[in-house]
């Protein structure tokens, strides 16, 4: 969007060679200018190198570097088109938004895509956002922690707090210790502190998913509070991953947003097989 911001507009006749520095001379260099109606705005000639460093700092995940809100396919009044419709919304309203979104639902029904579209919808209005996935932003700060200096444990977290927008991939994948949820909850509590707005993934609900059974009529998941201690780590609630006191929190902070439908990865590969027998 900003790459294609004519050349003449800040940066051919409109720029001149002082003590071999070139000078912009909208902004004199300060990289603001001011519009009449906006008051102090990025200049133009800052805007295509600001773009590019917004788009690095927000580490998206290769994987998911073209996921953007006009590829995601969704049924007419599905689940999924609902959740689509709000992360239009957001994207469209921001920074008029004082809530975020916790995209709840299974493995493949979406959930990422639509976080990293709102991601890249907010990158293009020139908005600071993060990714990162919750297992692997524990890892860093485990990783960075020294005990006598703080300050690699800061660095990790600097981009986490900073951002104008956070989407945390995955919330409640790691097993559920004392330590992993007074971490998140301090992480997520300063941003709700600092009216940060946030963005959430998780597979888990707010009631137990209990597994189908054997029978031939069940076709569909059924939810109980009974958990079998077998499949604990699969079939417990969002609350009990991230403790009672962020689950609260996230009550606050956004919007519940469930999605439901099929594994997206598995019909890939079911017509990736089916491709093979033609």
């Amino acid at each position: 969007m900003f790459d294609h911001i004519e050349e003449s507009t800040a940066s051919k006749s409109e720029r001149r060679n002082t003590d071999k520095t070139v000078v912009c001379e909208y902004c004199f260099g300060t990289g603001t200018k001011l519009d009449p109606e906006k008051g102090a705005v990025a200049c133009p000639c800052q805007t295509p190198d600001r773009s590019r460093k917004l788009s690095a700092a927000a580490r998206i995940p290769l994987r998911y570097i073209n996921c953007s809100l006009d590829n995601f396919k969704s049924e007419q009044n599905s689940s999924q088109n609902i959740a689509f419709r709000y992360a239009s919304r957001l994207v469209l309203d921001y920074p008029a938004v004082d809530r975020g979104l916790v995209f709840m639902g299974a493995a493949g029904v979406g959930k990422t895509h639509l976080a990293v579209a709102i991601i890249k919808g907010l990158l293009a209005k020139g908005f600071a956002c993060f990714f990162t996935e919750f297992g692997s932003l524990l890892k860093e700060i485990q990783g960075s922690y020294n005990p006598i200096s703080k300050s690699s444990e800061l660095r990790v977290l600097a981009p986490v707090y900073q951002a104008d927008v956070l989407v945390l991939d995955e919330l409640g994948a790691t097993i559920p210790t004392d330590w992993v949820r007074d971490t998140m909850y301090q992480i997520i509590n300063k941003r709700y502190n600092d009216k940060k707005l946030t963005i959430f993934t998780t597979n888990y609900l707010d009631e137990p998913r209990i597994a189908k059974t054997e029978e031939p009529e069940s076709t569909s998941p059924t939810f109980s509070r009974k958990v079998n201690a077998d499949r604990i780590r699969e079939m417990t609630t969002l609350e009990d991953r991230i403790g009672t006191r962020l689950r609260s929190r996230l009550y606050e902070m956004c919007h519940e947003v469930l999605i439901e439908g099929e594994d997206y990865r598995k019909q890939l590969d079911e017509r990736r097989f089916d491709s093979t027998r033609i």
